[in-house]
């Protein structure tokens, strides 16, 4: 199989690596000229995906800032031709694949949306790693959900990456569902290393802290473009947050320990509901 990369950061990077590992082909692509040398002299990336190279790619994974990925689709798509199947790697969708539908009909290319439910809270290409999909949860956006053969082509052209699942869904119920299980959590994290306790923590702080801090270092620039691009949904999760805590907040400050006792009860069973 010949794969095309177009980025080379951490998603990139770790596609890169899973696919070269496999012993299939990988072209790639990425603005910083060092980092696409220093992916090849590590033997991880044969050569420059150029648009002479594009045409003869199986598959072509565009794992880029959206606002990247959808003028790449609108620069390359004449390009492209039929035979690769272009994926986006972008964390929201409905903007994304709306331009690349679009994009794929004007010029005659096949395209799906895709999500890889996996990464760290360190970025860049030093940082990925050829297992970092094994066993986690790929997402696919297709304009129609129904077509099984196509489906099937696009799961066995990512096994090689080795997810342990694939969904499939519409761009508004992604958007809608990472707000919650993604995007909140990392403004969370993010709000929560601010408070001031956090400065004296060492010596006296777990699991949880661990837990709630590890996303808070992330990247900022893609994580601001991600957000404001999610703004309604995002917007929806961190109000209901913010009432869920101002009823912890009343019955804490009142003292009200038959209230507290029932909020807290109410959370734990929500847990074991959803999570089995």
């Amino acid at each position: 199989m010949k794969v095309g990369i177009v980025g080379l950061g951490l998603i990139g990077g770790s596609f890169a690596k899973a696919y070269s590992k496999e012993g299939h082909e990988v072209c790639a692509f990425d603005t910083d000229e060092a980092i696409f040398r220093f992916a090849v002299l590590s033997g991880t990336v044969s050569k420059e995906l150029t648009d002479e190279e594009i045409p003869s790619c199986d598959l072509i994974l565009i794992c880029t800032y959206p606002e990247a990925a959808v003028r790449y689709m609108e620069e390359k798509g004449p390009v492209f031709g039929p035979k690769p199947i272009v994926i986006d790697c972008c964390g929201t969708k409905q903007n994304v694949v709306g331009h690349g539908f679009e994009c794929a009909k004007k010029y005659g290319f096949t395209y799906i949306g895709g999500h890889p439910m996996a990464g760290t809270q360190f970025s860049g290409f030093k940082y990925s790693k050829a297992d970092m999909y094994k066993g986690a949860p790929m997402v696919l956006v297709p304009e129609k959900n129904d077509d099984i053969t196509f489906l099937d082509r696009v799961k066995q052209l990512l096994m090689p990456a080795g997810f342990g699942s694939i969904t499939v869904t519409t761009a508004e119920t992604h958007d809608r569902v990472i707000a919650f299980s993604s995007q909140l959590a990392h403004v969370v994290s993010n709000a929560y290393v601010k408070s001031p306790s956090a400065e004296i923590h060492t010596g006296m702080s777990a699991g949880s802290y661990k837990d709630m801090t590890r996303v808070a270092w992330l990247n900022p620039e893609m994580w601001t473009q991600l957000f404001l691009d999610n703004a309604d949904n995002l917007v929806r999760e961190i109000d209901t947050l913010t009432d869920n805590l101002a009823q912890y907040r009343k019955a804490i400050a009142e003292g009200d320990r038959e209230t507290l006792v029932k909020l807290l009860d109410e959370g734990r069973k929500r847990k074991e509901e959803v999570d089995g």
